[in-house]
């Protein structure tokens, strides 16, 4: 019978869940290039674009599901949280960006997988283990080399507000990621709303602050198309599904490697330079992410090939 029922139903959904979420951190490690080569289009403009086309995948995926708009009737707290999260961490890490070095920020804003694996002892049915916590600890020592290229870091009061932007821009994602899971009976086709509430949102940012400047040519456009299909589209949608029903402590952990991967691609197209810094960070990473995972391997260890539960 499909789809699997009982207990082999959920332990492939958890795996299926676990997954997602990894899909989503691949989706993400083409962030940089594709923004890098979209032109000089401000962040909330690019956002507005960018979640706009978002929009439009949760939409075709509606549709192709044949399901029913019944599923937007979801209470507040459900919209305030998703609205929240996307926009509230875009927002806030551009703020950031502005208030503070970028070197700086960027690490601040990354403690959010950290504050994921931490913040997931706090979930029903959830137990933090000393090897999760580590494991986000190596990922977010490889972090630190790949956003500081391996040079230090100087923390001035000066930048006080964007610290604590950077700060608050790692609560609202890693708070979005948790509380998804206190919301799992949350169809994801809800997120198609989220996306398109941060469009709308970011669209009145941009005429409030910005300066309208449009891709150039067919390639810069191409980039802004696929960065709305993919990193800042479909990427929301299996991250939605993959913290409602993953590992979401692997999957917070396995986040460390979005920066990395993205460092590589921007290599592999020309766009940096290999070095010593990178090498550590792999490292780093690879091993943060294999330690989170130590349930993982021993469950494959234990049951090789299993595909039926026990009765």
């Amino acid at each position: 019978m499909w789809p699997p029922t009982g207990d082999l139903g959920e332990r492939l959904e958890g795996e299926m869940g676990t997954l997602s979420g990894f899909a989503a951190v691949l989706m993400w490690s083409l962030l940089a290039l594709l923004t890098a080569r979209s032109g000089a289009v401000p962040p909330f403009q690019m956002n507005a674009l960018t979640f706009g086309i978002g929009t439009l995948v949760g939409l075709v995926i509606f549709v192709a599901r044949g399901a029913s708009p019944k599923v937007f009737r979801q209470l507040p707290a459900v919209w305030a949280l998703g609205i929240g999260g996307l926009f509230g961490y875009h927002a806030l890490y551009f703020a950031a960006l502005r208030n503070a070095p970028p070197a700086e920020a960027s690490l601040i804003a990354y403690l959010w997988p950290l504050l994921i694996v931490l913040g997931s002892a706090f979930l029903p049915g959830e137990r933090l283990r000393w090897f999760h916590a580590a494991g986000a600890v190596l990922g977010l020592v490889g972090a630190g080399l790949i956003v500081t290229r391996g040079g230090s870091v100087a923390f001035s009061p000066q930048y006080a507000l964007g610290y604590g932007l950077a700060a608050l821009c790692a609560l609202f994602w890693s708070a979005y990621s948790l509380l998804s899971r206190r919301f799992g009976t949350v169809p994801t086709d809800v997120v198609t709303g989220f996306c398109a509430a941060t469009a709308a949102l970011s669209l009145v940012c941009h005429l409030l602050f910005e300066t309208t400047v449009w891709p150039q040519g067919p390639g810069q456009w191409t980039c802004v198309v696929l960065l709305g299909l993919f990193p800042v589209g479909l990427a929301f949608y299996v991250w939605d599904y993959g913290v409602k029903h993953g590992d979401i402590q692997v999957i917070g952990a396995a986040s460390y490697a979005a920066p990395l991967l993205s460092t590589l691609v921007l290599i592999l197209a020309g766009e940096a330079v290999l070095t010593g810094a990178i090498v550590a960070a792999a490292l780093f990473v690879t091993a943060g992410a294999a330690l989170s995972a130590l349930p993982l391997f021993a469950r494959l260890v234990r049951q090789p090939g299993r595909r039926s539960v026990r009765p």
